[in-house]
């Protein structure tokens, strides 16, 4: 009889930790299972103010941050709300703004810098202004010269073609020529001239709106050379 409850109860301690052992099977294999996958466990608060658990991301959490743990509860990462096409298209469209500014700020770093080994001071620019300037008119003068030489050329044409005023068609086919094509070098000369004329101010404003920028970079140069004696 004493056997027969000594059975009975070991049978019943049995079963009952065949229980606890079942039941903290799936805990045990989800632990082993997400370790083993190091892809760690998903954890938010939805919309309903739930705190929610899974070893994926978590779709009703799609539009909020969601964290992903590691085994001993730290955080791994964060993972952003997912976009909508909409909103991805204008998160790209703002990181691309943002790319082509710092590329803009970069380039206007560049040519200050450039500007300041060109021309350290006042007087090398000025210096080069008139350099190039001259240049400029050098040519200009030349086409004046050339165009007064035409002009010279025309003179006596003009008034050999005067006995032919009343009948122009009588006019020599040499003359009547060589009229046109002093004619055409001398309208050639005179746009010409007022392209140079054209490169003057351009040349000159490039270098007035260089000299506005240069004296700016002059002050900040100096004031960056001041703090550091003081220091």
């Amino acid at each position: 009889m004493h056997r027969l409850t000594m059975n009975t109860t070991r049978s019943a301690l049995m079963h009952m930790l065949s229980g606890l052992l079942l039941m903290g099977l799936p805990t045990l294999v989800l632990a082993q299972t997400s370790a083993s996958s190091g892809q760690g466990i998903y954890t938010c608060v939805d919309a309903k103010g739930r705190t929610l658990t899974a070893d994926r991301p978590i779709a009703e959490c799609v539009d909020r941050e969601q964290k992903v743990l590691n085994p001993s509860g730290t955080v791994k990462a964060k993972l952003g709300p997912t976009l909508t096409a909409h909103e991805r298209n204008e998160l790209e469209a703002k990181e691309r703004a943002q790319l082509e500014e710092q590329a803009r700020l970069n380039e206007e770093k560049r040519r200050n810098k450039a500007l300041l080994v060109r021309y350290p001071n006042k007087t090398v620019h000025d210096q080069e202004r008139a350099t190039a300037l001259a240049q400029i008119d050098v040519v200009k003068q030349a086409a004046l010269r050339r165009s007064e030489e035409l002009t010279r050329q025309r003179a006596p044409l003009l008034e050999e073609m005067e006995f032919y005023k009343k009948d122009l068609s009588k006019a020599p086919i040499t003359l009547r020529r060589q009229i046109e094509e002093v004619g055409q070098s001398l309208a050639i000369q005179q746009r010409f001239i007022a392209d140079q004329d054209a490169e003057l101010k351009r040349v000159n404003a490039r270098f007035t709106e260089e000299l506005h920028r240069l004296t700016q970079l002059w002050a900040q140069q100096a004031g960056t050379a001041a703090a550091s004696k003081s220091r």
